[in-house]
């Protein structure tokens, strides 16, 4: 079941891999069933031929994620995922938040506000970052605003990297209020328009990822950073991806920002041996 598991990491290949690569063998092995949970889940919608199919299938991951919880799952996932619920004591609502969050992408494609992609972000994101804290370990309760923060930041920071895949894909996860204060419609996005206006709707984005980047860091308690390292590398590398489409003058229509493999081992290597 292990090497299940590993298998799924390890062909993503994703900024998610590297961030763990230097952790012990058992919370490495944890963390790659987290991932391989969240995976999956994403994978039930984006796989399914239909909204109706995409629904049976999380109403059917659902009974799999009690059955978990119960000690009796019959996938190689859950089978991997059941031993670290118990071992690291993980609650059962975070991983049931995070399937709402993914079952919002049936129903939702548009968001008015920023208050309702937040709620969007924090199911997806945010309550991934609560449950590796847990398998990291930590000592004060701030560390749950930091994960929670840095989480946004992560997603956010997806959002704008992704704006013109999603376009394509019919969904839109820049606020509906902020594309109306900068004139760029929703039409101008579906197109894929690049102009002016596009570049100061992202630039006001940007900032507001920003802050969450900041305020990240500000609820982080020193007692917890050294266990902390693998989530601050997830964030330096979102963060080294934000900077680039700022860089880029936030052309992100026409190709994919991406950091390198060997910049995001050497961000992985200096925060483990600084730890």
């Amino acid at each position: 079941m292990k090497k299940n598991v590993s298998k799924i990491v390890r062909k993503a290949r994703s900024n998610f891999f590297w961030s763990f690569v230097f952790l012990d063998d058992n919370k490495r092995d944890a963390i790659f069933a987290i991932y391989a949970f969240a995976r999956q889940t994403d994978d039930l919608v984006d796989d399914a031929p239909s909204i109706e199919d995409a629904s049976d299938r999380l109403h059917a991951w659902r009974d799999e994620l009690a059955s978990c919880y119960t000690g009796s799952p019959s996938q190689a996932i859950t089978i991997a995922l059941q031993p670290v619920v118990e071992r690291y004591n993980i609650p059962k609502t975070y991983f049931d938040e995070l399937i709402n969050g993914v079952e919002m992408d049936l129903t939702k494609n548009r968001y008015a506000t920023f208050a309702e992609l937040e709620i969007y972000c924090y199911r997806v994101a945010s309550v991934v970052g609560l449950i590796c804290i847990e398998i990291f370990g930590y000592s004060d309760t701030r560390t749950k605003d930091y994960a929670i923060d840095l989480g946004m930041a992560l997603q956010l920071t997806n959002i704008l990297r992704d704006v013109g895949e999603d376009a394509g894909r019919n969904r839109i996860y820049l606020p509906q209020d902020d594309l109306d204060r900068f004139g760029f419609s929703t039409a101008h996005l579906l197109n894929r328009d690049y102009n002016k206006q596009f570049g100061e709707l992202m630039a006001f984005q940007s900032g507001r990822v920003r802050a969450f980047y900041r305020t990240a860091a500000n609820h982080l308690p020193d007692v917890d950073r050294k266990s902390m390292f693998p989530a601050e590398t997830m964030g330096e590398i979102y963060f080294a991806i934000l900077e680039k489409i700022e860089a880029r003058g936030y052309r992100v229509f026409d190709q994919r920002v991406t950091v390198s493999a060997p910049y995001k081992i050497w961000i992985a290597a200096k925060n483990w041996l600084i730890r």
